[in-house]
């Protein structure tokens, strides 16, 4: 179920590429280029640190909701699928972190 949303998000997030950035905030970030959104990438996640600093699960989940919507942009103005992202995670399924990132050094 959540690769079909992210998947469906996807496939509007590239239908944006050819949207009026004046009439689209997706298409305005595309627009703007990359730099923009890693920007807005940044700005989500230090929101979602400060969220997860306060006793309101909800305000969390809303802030971890713009940013995985924000790195999907990302993916997406890139030409990235998102199952690329769930395949990726599915291989390090059952390593330890330790081992993952042993396993990176040197990449």
């Amino acid at each position: 179920m959540a690769a079909d949303i992210l998947n469906q998000l996807a496939l509007i997030l590239e239908q944006r590429k050819g949207a009026d950035p004046g009439s689209s905030y997706v298409a305005s970030l595309y627009a703007a280029g990359m730099d923009r959104i890693r920007k807005k990438i940044g700005e989500e996640a230090t929101e979602v640190v400060i969220a997860a600093g306060q006793p309101d699960a909800e305000a969390l989940v809303r802030e971890m909701a713009d940013l995985w919507f924000h790195c999907l942009v990302a993916l997406v103005h890139e030409d990235i699928s998102p199952d690329r992202v769930l395949d990726e995670l599915s291989r390090r399924l059952g390593r330890s972190g330790l081992e993952e990132k042993a396993s990176r050094k040197g990449q």
